[in-house]
Parts: structure tokens; sequence; C-alpha cells
């Protein structure tokens, strides 16, 4: 993937002093990566929907912040079928899409704009997708299942439109208020960049309707974008926002408080400490709605082993991990984690065991599983800090030492990591770092969307782990509104997901923002959405 760059020179310096941020109105935001691409219904990562979706683009409805509350947003209201299978929504009228350099809309947003945001996931054949090469795939709207839970889209009247379901869906509304899957583009710039053949020009030049306009972007530098003069929100406080990519998380912190940067990616624990003793900076911190993991391919030898996997998630010493990797001194991050969903969520399995760190039984379990010598294999580890995991490499490294106390030999591979997420979703690794921040509050965006059959062709269920068990159960609570009900599925989807092992939960973490004190309303997500809309300088 080729994103469009454009050179900024001295501008950048300029931006990224804190008089000349300041003065212009600027805030600067140290980010951890380069996001995937700016079409966000094509990828998967947080860092990518931050630079994307949460600055350029709305959805019908979206979430209330700092909560998983749905509210309005391009929609102002909808109303479902008393049988759960249609929802029908009023759109907000005189909404404006971006003017841009490379666009300038004629219409206001109305109900096509939403028609061909959904049908070009939902339909394969559609327009859209022929024109691109290789055909874009959507893998969150698959892995949410909403490719077989919708049925159609259709446009009432300019300002209305119909979903009709195929079948209940419990999530719904959440689903489509997700960056990914939600965000409306505009149909009239679709069709523009069809009729000259630049169908791909979306990902590299994107237009919303969003608080803040795409400017330009700088691989692994800079990422600009302005206020939006027109927004339906209102025009915000600041004039300018600014993503200086900034992957080392020491180097952000110096940034921060050298005023480089206003706000912050999340710091690693041992800068911590430094962060809080600086009487300019301040953070705010949550329960993080996440889970780090390594996930076995069982798609590959001898992964598809359940007892391979359990003697090398019994060889793990979760402990030496969550000192090493998620505490410094007296602060703590991290918490070990038992299930795929956190404690804090509801349905959380309370009864569930975890295996234990066990190295003489994990050799025996490997030796009856016909490894008595152990075997080689690949351990990948991810290149940035993610809250769920600070130091992947680290992390990989003490795995690695406990696989070879039981003949287990790991090379650590790592890639860029638009680049990790890509090879990892193609299956191309035999074991594999990673984690998830829940979306949505619900159970169903960690069960269903990481290791559901239905996650395995979109490539979010980085096990390849099709189980019909475990999948009918985390299928039948997407079809009640009953919590109890879907309670019941997803403790007993718990059960199974333990009996089988196709990860390895390492932890659940706490997540900071530190920021500078002049920043006013910043409110941070419990979904970890770094999101500038509604934020100042004092």
């Amino acid at each position: 993937m080729k994103l469009r760059t454009v050179k900024v020179a001295a501008v950048v310096a300029l931006a990224l002093s804190a008089m000349g941020a300041q003065a212009a109105k600027t805030l600067v935001y140290c980010s951890e990566g380069s996001p995937e691409g700016f079409d966000s219904a094509r990828y998967t990562a947080g860092t990518t929907f931050d630079a994307s979706s949460h600055t350029v683009g709305n959805r019908l409805v979206e979430f209330e912040r700092g909560t998983t509350k749905v509210v309005p947003a391009l929609a102002t209201s909808w109303e479902m079928s008393a049988d759960g299978l249609t929802y029908t929504f009023k759109l907000r009228p005189g909404v404006k899409f971006h003017t841009t350099e490379y666009f300038k809309p004629t219409r206001d947003f109305n109900a096509d704009d939403v028609v061909l945001t959904f049908e070009r996931q939902l339909k394969k054949d559609h327009p859209y997708n022929k024109a691109v090469s290789p055909a874009p795939e959507y893998p969150y709207f698959g892995d949410m299942g909403l490719d077989t839970t919708i049925k159609s889209v259709e446009k009432v009247d300019p300002l209305t439109v119909r979903f009709v379901l195929n079948k209940p869906s419990a999530t719904f509304l959440a689903d489509i208020a997700l960056p990914p899957t939600g965000t409306v583009i505009s149909a009239e710039y679709v069709n523009k960049l069809l009729a000259e053949g630049k169908a791909n020009e979306l990902n590299n030049a994107p237009i919303g309707t969003g608080a803040f306009v795409f400017k330009r972007y700088e691989k692994d530098a800079q990422i600009r974008f302005a206020a939006n003069p027109t927004y339906w929100g209102g025009k915000q406080a600041i004039d300018n926002l600014i993503f200086a990519i900034t992957k080392d998380s020491a180097v952000r912190a110096q940034k921060l408080k050298a005023n480089e940067c206003q706000v912050a990616f999340a710091p690693k624990p041992q800068e911590l400490s430094s962060l809080k003793g600086d009487p300019n900076i301040k953070m705010t911190n949550q329960a993080g709605l996440n889970v780090g993991y390594l996930a076995y391919n069982t798609r590959h030898k001898p992964f598809d082993n359940r007892d391979v996997r359990l003697a090398l998630s019994m060889a793990i010493n979760k402990q030496a991990i969550l000192d090493a990797v998620y505490k410094s001194g007296d602060i703590s991050i991290g918490n070990a984690a038992v299930n795929p969903i956190p404690p804090t969520m509801w349905s959380y399995n309370k009864g569930t065991k975890d295996y234990g760190y066990d190295t003489a039984k994990a050799k025996d379990m490997l030796a009856k599983a016909g490894f008595p010598n152990g075997f080689e294999t690949t351990l990948w580890a991810m290149p940035v800090v993610r809250p769920y995991n600070p130091d992947a490499k680290k992390m990989a490294e003490l795995i690695q030492a406990d696989w070879e106390k039981i003949g287990v030999k790991a090379k650590i591979v790592t890639y860029e990591w638009g680049e990790y997420l890509k090879r990892t979703k193609a299956g191309e690794h035999d074991t594999m770092l990673l984690g998830w921040t829940g979306d949505n509050g619900d159970p169903d965006n960690f069960l269903y969307v990481l290791l559901s059959c239905d996650a395995v062709a979109g490539g979010n269920n980085r096990a390849g782990w099709c189980q019909n068990e475990f999948s009918d159960l985390v299928g039948r609570a997407k079809l009640t509104t009953n919590v109890k009900e879907r309670t019941k599925y997803y403790m007993q989807a718990q059960d199974v997901f333990k009996r089988e092992a196709p990860w390895q939960t390492i932890a659940h973490s706490v997540v900071y923002v530190p920021m500078r004190k002049n920043v006013q309303g910043f409110v941070q997500s419990p979904l970890g959405d770094m999101i500038f809309k509604g934020v100042s300088l004092k």
C-alpha cells in the first residue's frame, strides 16, 4: 500500500515547537505508529481508526464520549420493528462533506452516502470493489457478522434509510457505531474517483463529515488535520491537529515533557514515574477493556494439537512477564488474564481456572503429544507499544526462554506495524503476540469478533481457530437481547475457550493517557480511542 506523502520541510519544526503550537491553536499528539491507510473499513488497528474515522469521519450512531452508550450522530433518531428485523434511521439534515483541494462537494450528506457505505461492504460485486485491485477486504464487517446479518440497505427518501436484517441482532446498533463498519463515506466522492479511474485514492485522501479535515500525511513522520469550518457539531477550539508519529515510547515521554507534543500515547511503566513527577503534566487512567494474548496458529502443525497448545501455555511464566513488562518499581499496570474478556465486563466467568506455570508437566504433556525433544517454531512480536502489551519484544524473549526449557526453540519475528498486521491476518505466523481493546463494551466484540469461525475469514481470528461448540454459543448470544440468556452462553463459551487453548491469555492492563496541563476537555475512552473532538488548549 502506497500512501500519499507531502514534504513539509521547516514547517514541521515550527509546528512542533511549543510556542508555535499553542499560538496557532495547534494540538500535537505523539502517536505510536503509522496508520494502515485512511479507508478504515479495510483495517483492524486502533492506530488507523484514531487517524481516520475518529478525526475525519462520523457514523449514523456513535458512542457518547467516555462511555459505551450509543447516541445519535449522522442519524437523529431510529426505530426498530417489533420482530427486530428492520431499523429505520432519520438522517441529520444540512450536514456538509469536507471541501479540500482534491474534492468540492455539490450537495449535503444524504441517504445515498449511507447506502454506498454499507453496500460496498455487503456486496463483493459492488462497482467500487471491482475498481480497486486487489479487491478490498472488509475484515471487521465480516468478523462482526454484519455480512450475514444485514439483508439490504434501502433509501426510503433523501433523509431516511432502512436496514433490513436476515436475523435479529442484539449488537446491531453498537456494531454500526464502530469506526471500520459504520464510518460514512461520500457517494459523490467515490463516484468521482471511479469516473477518473482513481478508486484507491479513497484510502489515501479521505473525505468525511467529521470535526477535522485531512490535509497531508508523511509516513512514519506526521499526519496533519485542520478544524472543519462547517462541522455540524460546531467548529473545534483547536485550529490544527497534528499526529506526530513517534514509535519509541521513551521519546514520546521526552517530547511531552519538552512540550513538543501536548498529548502522548500510552507510556510504558518505566516512564510513568518520571511523567507523574512533572508539574506540567497530568494523567488520566482507567482499567482497560482489553486483553493481551499469545495466539497459536491452529492451521499450522503442531498447533492443531490441543495438547501442544496446553503444554506451551503451561510452560509460560505469566507472573514473570507481569513483573518485567507491566511493572516498574511500585507502578504496575497489568493483571494476569485468565479469560479472553476483561473481568470488568459483564458475563465474565469467575469460575474459570488458569493453566498454571508448570514446566515439568508441560514437558511431559509435550512428550505424550509426540514431541519428547520439542520442535522449532516462530514467535511473532509486535513492533509497537499497545496498552495491552507495552513491550512485545521483551515479552517474546521471556516466552522464548520459557519454551527453551521444554525443548521448543522459537525464532522471534517482527515487521513494521502495518505489515505485521497484514501478514498475521494472512496466517503466516506460527505463534504471535497481539491483543484487543473492546470496541463497544459487549462480550460479543471479543468472543465473536476474535474467536468465532466467522472471524477466521476476516482475519481477526489470528489463531485460525474454528470450533463449532464455541461458535454456536457466541452465535446464539447475538440473537437475543435477554442479558441473562446471553450471559449463560458467554460463560459457557469461556469454558470451551479455556479447555481448547487457542490462546494463552497474558494480561489486562490499566491505560494511562498523559497530557500537558493546559489541555482541556480530553475525555479518556473506555474503548481505547484517542478522540480530539471537544479538546482545547488553555
